[in-house]
């Protein structure tokens, strides 16, 4: 039997059997359409202006590497005029995070960019091991979630920049929308689907470039494009219930490849219909929402940026 042709070009040998609609495409045809579509998700939003620094969150996994592969691209190929930095924050995890800072650093020779790391010690005088010993390891994702989350505003601000960009991708998003709708959450179910996210304590915004993108093709994209990244999970797993969540998405994707992008879909029509009044908490009121809400609206699976 021949070897199938790519959908694309026609005449290079397929390769790859996409993840999000099985399409059969070659290497290079899939890595242009990938690049494509985050392409379109940057201008169709208008995440960035000409001339903004932004600061990308880098831990060193697959998210955020591709993440800041592709923006480097993106800036260069369509003249986006975007001053790129990489931010990253040490936790303090020993045998984790000191050892994806590594890869961090050579990211940053190999992209050219600038490297910030803000630790955990310098900013609250303790790390995360420290904070794990004290209290254990149930509810510690949820305090490093908000620590993180502030120290990526902190970070940003000592650099001088307003716009943060995370590696949130559609798995993720999916998963939180699902957990939302479990829980009948409408207010964070409608924070949960922006791809632009922030709230009334810091100037600093934060957005997800590839919010649509697939995990699985980003796996694929960093593959193919020979990117060096960190694949290690947290030594502090996340919590069980972002687990289940995920365990249904995946299920579901084996029937339905398009499940993912369905359930995102589906998350931002139903968030259209909530009240204003209902997502515009008071400000008291929202600090205790961020607490709870950290790892399962910002911080995707468990990883504030991988």
């Amino acid at each position: 039997m021949a070897p199938a042709p790519c959908a694309i070009c026609k005449s290079a040998r397929a390769l790859i059997i996409r993840p999000k609609n099985h399409h059969k495409l070659c290497k290079a045809c899939f890595i242009a359409i990938f690049e494509a579509e985050i392409h379109h998700t940057i201008t169709s939003t208008s995440l960035f202006s000409p001339g903004d620094k932004i600061a990308i969150g880098a831990s060193g996994g697959k998210d955020s590497t591709v993440l800041a592969s592709v923006l480097k691209t993106l800036n260069e190929r369509y003249n986006y005029g975007l001053e790129l930095v990489l931010l990253s924050i040490d936790e303090g995890i020993k045998g984790y995070r000191d050892d994806s800072l590594e890869t961090v650093k050579r990211n940053a020779v190999q992209y050219e960019m600038p490297l910030k790391i803000v630790g955990y010690d310098e900013l609250y005088g303790w790390t995360m091991d420290q904070v794990v010993e004290t209290i254990g390891k149930k509810g510690n994702c949820t305090y490093c979630g908000v620590f993180r989350r502030q120290a990526l505003d902190r970070g940003a601000k000592m650099l001088g920049i307003k716009h943060v960009v995370t590696g949130h991708n559609a798995d993720d998003v999916a998963e939180t929308i699902l957990m939302n709708l479990l829980r009948g959450d409408l207010p964070r179910l409608a924070r949960s689907t922006s791809i632009v996210t922030g709230d009334e304590s810091s100037d600093v915004r934060r957005s997800k470039p590839l919010k649509y993108a697939y995990e699985k093709e980003i796996v694929l994209y960093a593959h193919h494009k020979k990117l060096d990244y960190f694949s290690t999970e947290c030594l502090y797993s996340p919590e069980a219930f972002r687990g289940s969540a995920r365990s249904l998405i995946k299920n579901l994707e084996r029937v339905r490849p398009s499940a993912i992008l369905d359930v995102v879909r589906s998350g931002e029509d139903m968030a259209k219909l909530v009240p204003a009044e209902v997502t515009g908490i008071s400000h008291c009121k929202s600090q205790k929402v961020s607490l709870a809400a950290t790892n399962d609206e910002e911080e995707g699976n468990g990883r504030l940026w991988n």
